[in-house]
């Protein structure tokens, strides 16, 4: 019995101690509006982009409940805790129902809290278990005890979470649907209230359809409540729900991850507003750009582009698109295509090129475009043309400006991929992480992966004379107190190219008519203003690249798609070009800079556009070409040539020629690695007897549009020359360092065998070219053809080769 009274006590006690507890005033501290502050990104002239959430809040704005519709209020009891007014903190009916449904499910499917629970809740957020669900329970009593159930909507619906970083109803209100809560129709305010129930499935923007039904579920509760007529119940079922575009409330978002990406998150906790560098009319104009320009290359098989507008004189993104349609999953739309690594097909070929004028090469340099073998550890290669042609004998500046493959595997091939990779780290492209070695001389031609924005910096080097500098994003950065907070941004400037070279480059990549044999005279890539671009195309249409520049600009375009899947014959410039060109001529309303700014150091010179030496008196035209002072061309063209012909064969005029038969005439004659593409090119090629260009004899009797009778008899080294003196590059990797053996052969030759040093080297079949690494001393080289039993022998050359 004695027992009994103690536990009676006890029991007695603890049941006095809880009750009375629950009328401990709630700590009026946690009702207040929390102090929120979300971080804000802003365009150059201070209009919103983005409002993000901090590291631990998210938008929101605390209202009254005279600010919130009624349909509102009545709709939120109708969905969480249509017993609200009737309860003190905790619906025993709902907890039991609960209980039931979850042990009936074998799982939780519902929770059974009440509206003042979810605001203890919103406040302390607990850990999800039965020891803080009972707390939790305590302290809804609690406040219950401490403020009206008016005072409780007021917390919940100021509290709790929307979905999208919003919490409250004004906040939702405004993202949803662009209008204060106190403007929300029934149709509105049932459906936002169905969304706190699981914010992350119930989201407008991802599914709808499940928002939907769930207002529509809140609308019959409200119905069979009472809490609404009829009437009013059709009319909301009715009501077209239009819902606020993401992207409204969601602009430049590429640019926008991407600044935010920059900053480290314990920084960011103390930032309240972003500047940028971003112009958000430009940004939008080459959103729509991009949008029109892709949907037209649909039946080519592109579904995605990236864009990047940057200012040459500040180095500041003023525009960034990262894919058509940010929002777009089936496209991978949040995929940012101008940070992703791409292939950057023939892009890269200027600063080749660039290395080739650091050494000593002039854009009047005359560049084989013929068959060309090239040999690597992974096998010999055949590289073509896009056009599939070979040119012959083309200038520097033709090569690049039409770019031309094989003239720009040649040249790369001259200044070492060694070289070219530590140049283009120089130039910023760090991600080119794997050895000269395993890229080779492919590396001009984009055997290696970049990205949009690292080409982007390194034109925008060019367009500054070669000086190379971080793009900049952030104008002013702004802490909780509205101070202004700075920020160590690494922007120190590295010299890539001299400014005669980056001069000489711009020219060329500016240069209508040099790009005329590739692209036509009514090319995209022709401004009414000077204009620097150079195309590219990856590996089966993977990517299209346009990158250009002017004085003040320099814009880089992508199209392809994030899957990898293949275009259907887009190239360059038909992919990228109109889209470039759009951008360029409405970038150019503001202001394009005006012309490229000549530097000190350089000379312009006429020359023969075939040979690109000083025209003879025989050429037929000649053209002005830029120099580097000290290196234009001393030597006279030797290309064009008179002669004296017979009017009736055709052919030069023999010695017991009828003078009244006998024409003068001017003749292109190719040097001997020529002669092979000029046969098949159908140009007739008279070949020297002798070094003396006067006695010509034509080995070659043509008629008939030049179809040939009798072709070449003997096999001739084109190169080297005899006499060639080589030196050894103490800087270069050795297995850098060699040299082409070519020869000049009869087309019936089925194999060649070379001899160096009077010893076999190697044997080749056609085109007979081979590679010798470069060793000190005197060599000789010869090679020996077969056709069939019968072998043709080739001249001996010598090269001497300095240490």
């Amino acid at each position: 019995m004695k027992i009994k009274i103690i536990s009676f006590t006890v029991f007695a006690s603890i049941f006095l101690t809880f009750y009375l507890s629950i009328y401990i005033p709630f700590p009026k501290s946690k009702l207040e509006p929390a102090p929120v502050i979300s971080l804000q990104i802003l365009d150059r002239e201070g209009k919103l982009l983005r409002e993000v959430l901090s590291d631990k809040e998210g938008r929101c704005k605390w209202v009254s409940l005279n600010q919130i519709s009624p349909y509102v209020v009545r709709a939120t009891i109708a969905g969480e805790d249509k017993n609200f007014f009737y309860h003190k903190g905790i619906d025993l009916s709902a907890v039991l129902r609960a209980i039931y449904q979850n042990i009936k499910a074998g799982k939780i499917v519902s929770g059974g809290s009440t509206i003042t629970q979810q605001v203890v809740r919103n406040i302390y957020h607990f850990p999800r278990n039965w020891f803080y669900k009972i707390i939790e329970m305590w302290l809804a009593l609690r406040l219950e005890n401490t403020i009206s159930k008016e005072e409780i909507l007021v917390q919940y619906l100021n509290r709790v979470y929307y979905g999208n970083l919003t919490y409250g109803i004004e906040s939702a209100s405004r993202l949803y649907f662009d209008k204060p809560a106190s403007h929300l129709s029934l149709a509105e305010s049932t459906f936002l209230a169905g969304i706190p129930r699981a914010p992350a499935i119930l989201d407008p923007y991802r599914n709808f359809n499940l928002t939907k039904k769930r207002q529509i579920k809140i609308l019959r509760r409200m119905l069979r409540n009472k809490m609404i007529g009829l009437e009013e119940y059709n009319r909301a079922l009715n009501q077209e729900l239009n819902l606020v575009p993401k992207n409204i409330n969601f602009k430049a978002p590429h640019f926008c991850d991407m600044v935010l990406s920059r900053i480290k998150s314990i920084e960011k906790q103390n930032i309240s507003v972003i500047q940028t560098t971003l112009d958000i009319e430009l940004q939008e104009e080459i959103e729509l750009f991009l949008k029109n320009h892709i949907k037209r290359l649909e039946n080519n098989g592109v579904t995605n582009g990236a864009v990047i507008v940057m200012d040459n004189y500040s180095g500041e993104i003023l525009s960034l698109v990262g894919s058509v349609d940010y929002f777009d999953e089936h496209h991978d739309g949040q995929v940012n295509g101008a940070i992703s690594l791409r292939q950057p097909g023939s892009t890269l070929k200027p600063f080749t090129y660039g290395l080739a004028l650091e050494k000593g090469m002039t854009p009047a340099d005359i560049i084989p475009d013929i068959e060309t073998c090239i040999h690597t550890e992974k096998g010999d290669f055949y590289p073509a043309n896009y056009d599939g042609k070979f040119h012959g004998p083309v200038r520097l500046r033709t090569a690049l400006a039409c770019s031309y493959n094989i003239p720009a595997l040649r040249v790369c091939e001259y200044v070492g991929p060694h070289t070219l990779l530590t140049r283009l780290h120089k130039a910023g492209f760090q991600s080119l992480k794997k050895s000269a070695d395993y890229y080779g001389v492919g590396l001009t031609l984009g055997s290696g992966e970049v990205t949009l924005l690292k080409l982007c910096r390194a034109y925008s080097a060019l367009a500054r004379g070669g000086i190379y500098k971080r793009e900049k994003v952030f104008l002013k950065i702004l802490d909780k107190k509205s101070r202004e907070i700075k920020f160590k941004i690494r922007n120190a400037s590295t010299l890539v190219f001299s400014p005669q070279i980056s001069y000489i480059l711009t020219h060329i990549l500016s240069d209508k008519d040099a790009r005329v044999p590739a692209f036509g005279y009514n090319s995209p890539l022709n401004f009414p203003f000077p204009c620097s671009a150079k195309t590219g195309t990856s590996k089966d249409f993977r990517d299209n690249w346009v990158i250009g520049f002017t004085p003040k600009y320099t814009v880089g375009v992508w199209v392809g798609n994030f899957d990898g899947r293949p275009m259907h014959n887009v190239s360059g410039i038909t992919g990228c070009g109109p889209l470039f060109r759009d951008i360029m001529l409405l970038l150019e309303r503001k202001g394009t800079g005006g012309n490229f700014v000549e530097p000190s150091g350089l000379t312009k010179v006429s020359i023969c556009p075939l040979s690109g030496k000083i025209p003879n008196s025989h050429c037929p035209g000649k053209i002005e070409e830029i120099f580097i002072k000290g290196t234009e061309p001393v030597e006279t063209c030797s290309y064009h040539r008179l002669i004296f012909v017979d009017r009736v064969t055709g052919l030069p005029a023999g010695k017991n020629c009828p003078p009244e038969r006998i024409i003068k005439k001017v003749i292109e004659v190719f040097p001997p690695l020529y002669h092979a593409w000029a046969l098949k090119a159908e140009k007739m090629q008279p070949y020297l007897k002798t070094q003396e260009p006067n006695l010509l004899i034509l080995k070659n009797k043509v008629q008939n549009n030049f179809e040939f009778k009798q072709q070449i008899s003997k096999i001739i080294i084109a190169f080297p020359s005899d006499g060639d003196v080589f030196r050894i590059d103490p800087f270069l990797k050795r297995e850098y360092q060699i040299i082409q053996l070519k020869v000049i052969s009869p087309p019936n030759i089925t194999k060649l065998q070379w001899f160096v040093d009077n010893k076999p080297y190697l044997t080749v079949n056609q085109p007979f070219t081979v590679k010798w690494k470069l060793m000190p001393g005197k060599h000789t080289f010869k090679a020996i053809g077969f056709t069939g039993k019968k072998k043709i022998e080739s001249n001996e050359i010598k090269i001497l080769v300095l240490s």
